[in-house]
């Protein structure tokens, strides 16, 4: 059941999204080569810690998982888009791009974003795929408005990908939050428009497009948590979490670009 949130609720869920925001503007800052992605994870816990907050991943554990997630943020390099545990040896070399989830939980309701992020100077290839990533997004928040549906935004996303040759993830999707993590509706980065349910004033949705340059088939790693490209081509993850109200679509999670 989709819950429509209360102006209390936001209130909440406002206070968890710009911490979640300042997280990945500090990253912006300190994502260089030589960092480990265990480096970054022990950064972002401090500055969770001292906002108050709990983080929203450490801990969490799926039915798929074998073992609850071990991070407080999720970094996944290159081919991998999703899910990346990160570690200490895990160092970020000149030319990598790594995508960071960032997800917080503040006085019982959550924020959740992320951002891809270009580690010293990228390719060509590698610097175009983030742009239409994250036009992607820029698209779906466009879509994402009172009585449009979940189809039109999943439209926004696939539209845009394909239409500059990448493909995009099936099998993973954004998805409702609030007083939980994951709540209802999934959204998928693919639909038609005008398809599936209507957007109503008070939800809360934490859109999230995952492109690829490569094919569209992906795998999961022997920790049961990173996914990856089947190909081993490039991806991408760009994500902000909104509320649809009765005018222009509010951003919950306001990163910078």
């Amino acid at each position: 059941m989709i819950k429509l949130k209360t102006e209390t609720e936001l209130v909440r869920m406002r206070r968890a999204g710009s911490i979640v925001a300042n997280v990945l503007d500090m990253l912006r800052e300190i994502v260089k080569p030589g960092i480990s992605t265990g480096e970054l994870n022990a950064a972002v816990s401090e500055c969770i810690e001292r906002e108050g907050a709990i983080p929203a991943f450490k801990g969490y554990k799926p039915i798929h998982a074998s073992n609850p997630f071990p991070g407080v943020i999720c970094t996944s390099v290159n081919s991998e888009i999703v899910h990346g545990i990160p570690s200490r040896e895990r160092i970020l070399i000149e030319g990598d791009i790594l995508s960071v989830d960032v997800g917080v939980c503040w006085q019982g309701y959550y924020g959740d974003a992320a951002c891809t992020y270009p580690v010293g100077v990228i390719s060509e290839s590698r610097a175009r795929l983030l742009e239409v990533t994250l036009e992607c997004l820029n698209r779906a928040i466009a879509s994402a408005r009172k009585n449009n549906t979940l189809g039109d935004i999943g439209y926004a996303v696939e539209s845009h990908a394909l239409a500059n040759g990448y493909g995009v993830v099936r099998d993973y999707t954004g998805h409702g939050l609030g007083s939980k993590l994951h709540e209802a509706p999934q959204i998928p980065n693919y639909g038609r428009p005008g398809r599936g349910i209507s957007l109503q004033r008070g939800m809360t949705l934490a859109i999230e497009p995952m492109v690829m340059a490569g094919g569209e088939e992906v795998v999961v790693g022997a920790d049961d948590w990173v996914v990856l490209t089947a190909d081993g081509s490039d991806a991408a993850h760009f994500e902000r979490s909104v509320v649809i109200t009765d005018h222009e679509t509010e951003i919950l999670t306001p990163w910078q670009i």
